[in-house]
């Protein structure tokens, strides 16, 4: 039986949300299990939507529709990019649960039910094809992110809660201002048709300002990005691994369903505004993460520093761009979830994230520090590693728009892997000062069983990126022939009517309408 046999999308949201209806009413040993059967069976669901998931069909599969309300319909399907970013979330759903199955022991079914009605709005962002459908589920992903800080997170959670909840919520009113004219001027809510129609240039510019106002947010970008460490540092292990994971997905994923396609001149227009704003975030994020104390904080900054190589990726109005963007948000959502992942597992057995407290844990934990090492090293970018892939290609594209950007940008690279090898020789090699940290027993079965998998995919990435680049290259090329009429020319063309830029532009349309046939 074929995926496309019955709405699995509406499955897959159904079923989390029917399972944190029940976490609700159940003692906490029946919410646990409840909670990993009902993600396990998703994430099940999800690799037979891939299996079924058809690169050479179209860009839009497994539609289903329904109207409710109004313009308002119960609209889904999706492309290639969606599936991926579907993946990611279902994938890391079930380590999350199993990263909270001992170290949270308070109000456990309204955690699990947290964690699972979070699930289903993931999808539904991703899955969404009704404008209107999209902000609801986009804005009440807010909800249990805000209750999961404010209720299971640390001393000082209440004030990361409301700040998390403000900086994301007040970027997003002007986005629904800017949806409801779009839907007004276009005639319909209908994202699909909306990809396609030509918004008036004169208008283009402030509906951009609008998405960008909540997309900038929800990456985070500099300068509005104080609200992430703050989220990061005083959320749970699993909280800060779904958050760093997925969530901040949701920005560059709104970058590329709406803000290229829908408003392609203003996107040129305002091309070198987001350049200039990804290079002060990796240089400057990636120095503070530096002198970072609490391992957390550093791994949240390195989130800013490595999200501001999607942006630059996606902006760089090129197919290597766009796709390497594409597996850097798919790769940063792996590693850094693993890595805090590790910075939990040393935390519930000496409850402090202050990196000068540990140190030679490879002689006691020799598990850990191999684990911790591939994700460091996938986090620097290491040949081999998923970091690698998304990162080349990102900058490979962005070098074709602007070589300064593509330079200050690199220097990330440089700078990360100062932070986050100067961050692994602090923890896991040197003299073991403490005797508390020196007596931590190694990684044990649970959490084996949550770090190999991330450390598989990590490696599978790495070594064959081709499994996650079929599914949305024929999408990225679509994208790419919508805003290539508004491609700038890029600071290496000395004059706007250079022969050779025009002939190589002419080449560049040629080869993407061959792979576009060719896929």
């Amino acid at each position: 039986m074929n995926a496309a046999d019955f709405p699995i999308l509406t499955t897959l949201i159904v079923i989390p949300a029917v399972a944190a209806i029940m976490c609700l009413f159940l003692r906490a040993d029946g919410a646990r299990l409840i909670a990993l059967i009902a993600t396990l069976f998703n994430l099940i669901l999800g690799v037979w939507l891939w299996a079924s998931y058809d690169p050479s069909y179209g860009q839009w599969q497994f539609q289903e529709s329904v109207m409710l309300f109004g313009p308002v319909g119960w609209k889904l399907g999706i492309d290639g990019i969606s599936l991926m970013l579907i993946m990611l979330s279902l994938f890391l759903m079930p380590i999350c649960i199993g990263a909270s199955w001992r170290a949270i022991t308070d109000r456990v079914g309204e955690y699990m039910a947290a964690f699972l009605f979070m699930e289903s709005l993931m999808i539904g962002v991703f899955a969404a094809q009704d404008l209107l459908l999209f902000y609801i589920f986009f804005e009440a992903g807010l909800i249990p992110m805000y209750l999961i800080i404010g209720i299971w997170g640390g001393k000082d959670r209440i004030y990361a809660a409301y700040k998390f909840f403000l900086y994301t919520l007040l970027g997003s009113v002007l986005m629904l201002i800017a949806m409801l004219w779009m839907i007004q001027q276009a005639g319909t809510a209908d994202i699909p048709t909306l990809l396609n129609h030509d918004f008036p240039p004169e208008a283009q510019t402030w509906l951009w300002l609008a998405f960008f106002a909540s997309f900038a947010v929800k990456m985070p970008m500099w300068p509005v990005h104080t609200w992430l460490p703050d989220a990061h540092v005083q959320a749970p292990t699993a909280g800060s691994v779904i958050l760093a994971g997925v969530l901040l997905k949701m920005g560059g994923y709104g970058f590329l369903r709406f803000s290229l396609p829908m408003f392609p001149e203003a996107s040129a227009q305002l091309i070198y505004l987001v350049f200039v704003l990804s290079m002060v975030a990796v240089v400057y994020t990636s120095l503070v993460a530096l002198v970072q104390k609490d391992m957390k904080k550093l791994i949240a900054y390195s989130s800013v520093a490595h999200m501001a190589i999607v942006t630059v990726g996606l902006f760089a109005f090129n197919q290597q761009g766009i796709e390497g963007a594409i597996i850097v948000m798919l790769s940063h959502g792996l590693v850094s979830g693993a890595l805090f992942l590790c910075v939990g597992v040393i935390y519930d057995r000496l409850h402090t994230r202050e990196i000068d407290r540990y140190g030679g844990l490879s002689i006691n934990m020799p598990k850990y520090a191999l684990f911790f090492m591939l994700f460091t090293m996938a986090s620097v970018g290491l040949p081999g590693t998923s970091g690698f892939v998304g990162e080349f290609l990102a900058l490979a594209g962005t070098y074709q728009v602007s070589t300064w950007a593509t330079l200050i940008c690199a220097t990330g690279i440089i700078l990360g892997a100062g932070y986050m090898l100067y961050l692994y020789r602090r923890v896991a090699f040197g003299e073991q000062k403490n005797e508390d940290a020196a007596a931590m027993p190694d990684l044990n079965r649970r959490e084996l069983w949550l770090l190999a998998p991330i450390a598989a995919v990590v490696l599978w990435m790495g070594v064959y990126p081709e499994s996650f680049l079929r599914p949305i290259r024929a999408d990225v090329s679509k994208i790419v022939e919508r805003i290539d009429r508004a491609a700038p020319d890029g600071d290496s063309a000395l004059l706007a009517d250079d022969p050779a830029m025009k002939g190589y532009r002419v080449q560049r349309a040629e080869h993407g309408d061959k792979e576009g046939s060719a896929h």
